[in-house]
């Protein structure tokens, strides 16, 4: 399966269990892989034969930052949903929500969760 990669992804949201963070709000980076099918778009060299990169992040974007989660885990899957209602032609997606700054006393790049979920909702 092909995939459309999008890495990095930064966001400022208001996600986590503690109240500071519901209220401060912290740097998230997402990573979204989406598989589909890129035959046509490769034979045709035609940008409506594919899915836009500029969609794939508005979608992620809207759906990342349209409440306050408690969970990582609750993010991702909104993210995961979003972008599979939006873009028939996705099959999957793989979703990773990295937290770097998580209130935790440790030395860390980043806590994270990812998902993959297909057009059923089932994992991947």
């Amino acid at each position: 399966m092909d995939k459309i990669i999008v890495n990095g992804l930064k966001l400022y949201a208001y996600h986590g269990v503690n109240p500071e963070e519901k209220e401060d709000g912290q740097l998230f980076i997402l990573d979204i892989t989406a598989f589909l099918s890129l035959y046509v778009p490769c034979q045709t060299d035609m940008v409506e034969n594919t899915v836009s990169y500029a969609k794939i992040i508005k979608t992620a974007r809207r759906a990342f930052l349209s409440g306050k989660f408690d969970l990582l885990e609750t993010a991702a899957q909104t993210v995961a949903d979003a972008v599979l209602n939006e873009f028939t032609e996705i099959k999957s997606v793989k979703i990773t929500v990295k937290k770097p700054y998580a209130p935790i006393k440790a030395d860390f790049d980043y806590v994270a969760v990812a998902i993959e979920r297909d057009r059923n909702g089932v994992a991947v």
